[in-house]
C-alpha cells in the first residue's frame, strides 16, 4: 500500500474542490498499476463526492445541500458560525470516503467524472485528505 496526505485550502465559502488532478499525480508517484485508490477525508464537516465538475453540476450539489441543510438555527450543534451544525450532518450525506479502481495506472472515472472535496464549512479554511493506493 501507498499513502499520501495533502492539503487543501479551501477557504472560508463553501466549495466543490476537484481533486482528480492531486489523485492523478499521487497515483503516479505511487507507481500504480491495477488497484483500488481510497480518499479519505479525516473531518467531521467534510465529504467526497464523485460527480461532474465545470458544467454546473458543483453548484448545483452546494444548492441543493444548501435545500436540504439550510444554515440556520434548527440545529442542536451550536458552536461555530451561524447554521454550523448543518456541516456536521453533511457527512451522513456526502460521505468522508470514495474508492475508484485503478487500471492501467489511471482512475476508471467516466468521462465527466471528477473526483471532488464537498466542504460548506467555513469555519475551516484547510483541509487533510489521505490518499491510499492498494495494488490488486
Amino acid at each position: 500500500m501507498h499513502s499520501e496526505e495533502i492539503e487543501v485550502r479551501t477557504g472560508s465559502s463553501e466549495v466543490v474542490h476537484d481533486l482528480t488532478g492531486e489523485c492523478e499525480r499521487f497515483l503516479r508517484s505511487a507507481g500504480a498499476e491495477d488497484g483500488l485508490l481510497n480518499v479519505w477525508v479525516p473531518h467531521a464537516t467534510a465529504g467526497l463526492a464523485v460527480i461532474e465538475t465545470g458544467a454546473g453540476s458543483d453548484h448545483d450539489l452546494l444548492a441543493a445541500l444548501h435545500d436540504l441543510l439550510p444554515a440556520d438555527d434548527r440545529w442542536r450543534h451550536r458552536h461555530g458560525s451561524p447554521g454550523h451544525g448543518r456541516d456536521h450532518v453533511l457527512p451522513a450525506l456526502v460521505p468522508p470516503y470514495a474508492s475508484v479502481p485503478v487500471l492501467g495506472g489511471r482512475m476508471a472515472l467516466g468521462t465527466w467524472q471528477s473526483v471532488c472535496l464537498v466542504d460548506t464549512n467555513g469555519d475551516n479554511p484547510v483541509r487533510r485528505v489521505r490518499l491510499s493506493y492498494l495494488a490488486g
